[in-house]
């Protein structure tokens, strides 16, 4: 995948909070976060957590992403991966390289790495988690709780067609809930 210049420009990847704390991995495809700064909406939970932004455009992220999740030991907080579409795949090897390094890998619209109309974003979601049940399966058994926490829908909040942003205001609080902080 070739990364549009500007998606590219800025770092690889932001970090906000407590990285000594639980942390949080978003493997970005859109490369938001380019200033250096989390989007406004993720703001809030590096109160409490190591928030860690990888911006896959700018090169770099996904290796550094690796790294996180690789050197994390038994009795190290817990880290969840959140990844959207066009790297849900990606984010499923990045995780099953490391069993039982991540508690959890939250994923947005994984089915949308082809066009997918947003009224059928649901669907094929689930569909793709079909599809990848063996690799699931193998994380869920070293630990890892997997599952579709966002989808696109026809509704005019989304306005995009999928995947939905991950500073999207919805996907910021499917995280929160995944991780019990509602």
């Amino acid at each position: 995948m070739t990364a549009e210049p500007a998606r590219s420009e800025g770092p690889s990847v932001v970090t906000a909070g407590d990285p000594a704390g639980p942390k949080i991995i978003v493997l970005d495809p859109a490369g938001a976060a380019r200033h250096d700064e989390l989007p406004a909406t993720w703001r809030p939970l590096a109160e409490r957590r190591g928030i860690f932004w990888c911006r896959v455009p700018a090169g770099g992220a996904l290796t550094e992403a690796d790294d996180l999740v690789g050197d994390h030991g038994p009795g190290d907080p817990e880290i969840t991966v959140v990844a959207s579409g066009p790297f849900a795949a990606e984010a499923l090897q990045l995780v099953e390289r490391h069993p039982g390094g991540a508690a959890r890998l939250l994923l947005v619209d994984p089915a949308s790495d082809a066009f997918l109309p947003s009224g059928d974003a649901a669907k094929a979601n689930e569909d793709w988690l079909a599809e990848h049940d063996d690799v699931v399966a193998k994380l869920r058994e070293a630990g890892t709780e997997v599952r579709v926490i966002a989808s696109t829908t026809e509704g005019p909040e989304d306005r995009v067609p999928p995947p939905l942003p991950l500073g999207h205001p919805d996907v910021v609080a499917a995280v929160r809930s995944a991780l019990g902080d509602v």
